[in-house]
């Protein structure tokens, strides 16, 4: 998964391949994210390194099932032969000398041991917060390390997500995490068990897993100050289930205009009111739900898709969602926050015509 489909160097279109002992290294680059994984292989003849091309043995690969393969390279001519029991088939690899080598941290990097879950909870509450191709810093995952918590921030100046886990640490630091190697991470991290280990200087991060190795470039720059745009007194109040309001959302929001996809949202006394209309073409819709709302009546208008992806990376039963003015963004929370945790999602409203 990181190589990319346009590579600026040939070489890494290939698998770099390194047999030592009886350990396998693969190492994929972009330059920007290296991923090295290893595997514990069954007879060693002789060690030595090549270049395989990814797309055709990944090809290959994916049509054999579990058999035992024997994998011969010759370091002339660099042909890679894969072996098998009713057959063989033949690669062209080629040298691994000019295969960029890793880069490598300052002497004065930090590092930090993670719990996994704290980890994969960060990524996978925050990481669809993160697109927006125009602004790299925000392209990314925003790690704040404090003595007693880590933060994991992610926006797109439409949405977004703020995650802390208490968790005591002796550094107090701050890094972004691009959204490859964090999607990257995504996938590795529900297979490990225990802790992660992460070190960092000014540029890269190393992080250490069970059977993987990840070198990335971070995001360099000032990350926003978050905090000054979540608005902290809000007076309106409305607790209401999650998922009944996600297929309401849903239902409601085919009929919303395609360019802007706004539907409004009318609470009273509770009762909120999910409603859109799309007038180039004279469809509406509207659909009421039983809430808990003791406040004034009041609406408010959001992106349909933006508030349904917010209420689907939430996992609890019921969600608060507290409001102040229609101009000011919206904060959706857990109604009960998980045990050591604090999970805060934000999102700025569309204007109303009405």
């Amino acid at each position: 998964k990181v190589i990319s489909n346009k590579n600026t160097l040939p070489i890494l279109d290939y698998f770099l391949m390194e047999l030592k002992g009886d350990q396998l290294k693969v190492t994929t680059s972009d330059l920007e994210t290296t991923l090295v994984g290893q595997i514990t292989v069954d007879n060693v003849e002789s060690e030595g390194m090549i270049a395989a091309p990814a797309k055709q043995l990944l090809d290959s690969l994916k049509e054999f099932a579990e058999i035992p393969l024997t994998i011969d390279c010759n370091d002339q001519t660099f042909e890679i032969k894969l072996n098998w029991k009713s057959g063989s088939l033949s690669i062209p690899g080629a040298s691994a000398v000019s295969y960029p080598a890793l880069p490598a941290l300052a002497e004065d990097k930090k590092e930090l041991t993670f719990d996994v879950d704290t980890l994969v909870n960060g990524i996978n509450k925050t990481i669809f917060a993160t697109d927006d191709e125009l602004r790299p810093i925000m392209n990314g995952v925003y790690i704040n390390i404090e003595p007693a918590s880590i933060t994991f921030v992610a926006t797109d100046a439409h949405k977004l997500v703020k995650y802390s886990s208490e968790q005591p640490s002796e550094l107090t630091a701050a890094f972004i995490l691009p959204k490859k190697p964090a999607n990257l991470m995504k996938n590795l991290l529900p297979k490990e068990q225990g802790t992660v280990t992460i070190e960092f200087d000014e540029r890269n991060a190393v992080v250490t897993l069970e059977s993987y190795r990840m070198v990335c470039r971070l995001i360099e720059g000032r990350y926003p100050n978050y905090n000054s745009v979540i608005p902290q007194n809000n007076p309106y109040k409305v607790t209401v289930d999650r998922l009944q309001l996600i297929g309401a959302l849903r239902r409601v929001s085919i009929f919303s205009s395609q360019a802007s996809s706004l539907i409004k949202l009318r609470m009273q006394e509770n009762q909120i009111v999910i409603s859109a209309q799309d007038i180039d073409f004279s469809t509406s819709a509207e659909e009421t739900q039983t809430c808990q709302y003791a406040g004034n009546p009041m609406s408010i208008g959001f992106k349909s898709t933006f508030l349904i992806d917010i209420l689907n990376n939430i996992s609890a039963d019921e969600v608060v969602i507290e409001l102040a003015d229609p101009s000011r963004a919206g904060v959706i929370v857990p109604a009960e926050q998980e045990e050591n945790e604090d999970l805060l999602m934000l999102l700025m409203p569309m204007m109303l015509n009405d």
